[in-house]
């Protein structure tokens, strides 16, 4: 029987960094400014990245024997992540985004606490701290934080 917190955690993880992925994206179609080309790239490598790593959460969750919920309404009710807004300058959506990823962080943080004895699941939760962690650091270099 899977731990149910884990799963949970998992759940909300996945919803998550779902509603995070489709944020950067609305960001990637809608900046603007100076630095229009290096963001609307890094904006694109960043959303397809989270594409992968909501795939690798969702099948983590399968592996562990449960089915993965999944839907924007359903996702919506587990996300803290607010939608993004198209219309944000481009330093507000560095920041709005450098915001998240630390939300993303604490939630991975929360379901590698939950692991007990699950190895194979806190890895890849640690692995994925280390591409926010990453992330959060490229977004506050541009920002010059």
């Amino acid at each position: 029987m899977p731990n149910q917190d884990l799963i949970q955690s998992l759940h909300e993880l996945l919803a998550n960094c779902y509603m995070l992925s489709l944020k950067t994206q609305n960001y990637h179609w809608n900046v603007t400014g100076a630095n229009f080309v290096s963001l609307h790239e890094l904006f694109e490598q960043q959303y397809n990245e989270l594409a992968q790593a909501n795939d690798i959460v969702a099948e983590r969750i399968r592996a562990l024997g449960v089915h993965v919920k999944a839907g924007v309404k359903y996702f919506n009710t587990l996300s803290v992540i607010s939608d993004g807004c198209e219309a944000l300058s481009a330093p507000k959506m560095l920041a709005d985004l450098l915001h998240d990823h630390g939300v993303i962080i604490d939630l991975l943080n929360k379901a590698i606490a939950l692991c007990d004895n699950d190895q194979a699941t806190a890895d890849m939760l640690v692995a994925r701290v280390f591409e926010h962690e990453k992330t959060q650091w490229m977004l506050s270099s541009i920002l010059e934080l």
